[in-house]
């Protein structure tokens, strides 16, 4: 088992790249089969979903678009408890089908705070696709439509996750010892 050395703490494999891939074609074949005949407008949450956003808007075969915002609700391998909106949102959602691209839902705080702030702008329908989901965690309970895999309570690292600013560019996913 190959240990991996981030900032002071040490973190083993537990999600491959090929299991990743491999769940983020199915995830992305269930939403070209739900949006056959729509123009979804993907919303991918900065800056820890950018890796799953990137790779699973290549594999969506309908018309689609892709925007950014900027959330944040954690520092170090804590949640804060308070989410940060450091980029906006510049896109009209009113009527439009609407899909949130987060990488781990864990507390439910981020997307309890920013799903108001979407309702409110009107969507025709507003959906979530997860990559990472820690039902121990959720203090907030949040409907994941589309998820990619249920883990345990650990901090996790790489594929667009970090501890403290390192790690997002790892292919595959980490956890701490």
């Amino acid at each position: 088992m190959q240990l991996l050395q981030v900032h002071d703490k040490q973190f083993q494999p537990y999600i491959s790249a090929t299991e990743i891939e491999k769940q983020v074609k199915r995830v992305a074949a269930e939403i070209n089969r739900d949006y056959q005949n729509k123009r979804p407008l993907f919303i991918a949450i900065l800056n820890g979903a950018f890796m799953f956003a990137a790779d699973l808007f290549k594999e969506i075969s309908v018309e689609a678009e892709i925007c950014f915002i900027k959330l944040a609700s954690y520092k170090g391998t804590k949640s804060t408890g308070q989410v940060i909106t450091a980029i906006g949102l510049d896109v009209d959602l009113v009527g439009r089908d609407i899909i949130i691209i987060e990488d781990i839902v864990d507390t439910g705080k981020t997307l309890s705070h920013f799903l108001p702030q979407l309702q409110h702008q009107q969507p025709s329908t507003l959906k979530i696709a997860a990559l990472l989901h820690k039902p121990d965690a959720i203090v907030h309970p949040i409907k994941i439509d589309y998820l990619g895999f249920t883990v345990p309570s650990k901090f996790l690292l790489g594929y667009g996750l970090d501890y403290d600013g390192l790690g997002r560019n790892i292919k595959e996913i980490y956890q701490l010892v």
